[in-house]
């Protein structure tokens, strides 16, 4: 029973790492999802995948596309499908605001992080973002470099 305790975790932030390196973050939300019951078992593995994932409005309502949770290992013949479409709850206001946004400019939805709240709730962090150039994905790896340097040169 206490490995079965020690395989679930409350302590899941699973990172989009390669939407930082493709965009610029202009404005970011929290976000709940709603999930199949092996879903958030498997979160809780730390069995999912936000690489190619992101954010479409649909009818009024947030979708979250190629959010890859693997099937929970347990699971019976109702276990749930890898990349379905999996809706993201936001209040109307702020739904709003990023549906003007994505249909104004050449901005997109991405989600940037997963992660399991105080409450044991699945939430997704996704930010507005604006695509980088090839100029501006050099600056930063020039940044990133600098930075390490400095703090090589301090210790």
């Amino acid at each position: 029973m206490s490995s079965e305790k020690n395989r679930f975790s409350n302590h899941i932030n699973i990172k989009n790492k390669r939407a930082s390196f493709e965009y610029h973050f202009l404005d970011t939300f929290v976000a709940g999802l709603v999930l199949q019951g092996t879903e958030i078992k498997s979160i809780r593995e730390g069995k999912a995948n936000l690489q190619e994932s992101y954010c479409v409005v649909k009818d009024g309502e947030l979708w979250v596309l190629n959010m890859h949770i693997s099937p929970y290992s347990m699971g019976t013949y109702a276990n749930h499908e890898p990349k379905r479409e999996r809706k993201a709850l936001l209040n109307k206001k702020e739904l709003r605001k990023l549906d003007s946004k994505v249909k104004e400019k050449g901005l997109t939805i991405v989600p940037v992080r997963l992660f399991i709240n105080e409450k044991g709730l699945a939430k997704l962090e996704i930010a507005l973002a604006k695509g980088k150039k090839l100029y501006d994905k050099r600056e930063d790896i020039k940044q990133k470099d600098l930075k390490r340097e400095l703090e090589r040169i301090k210790y």
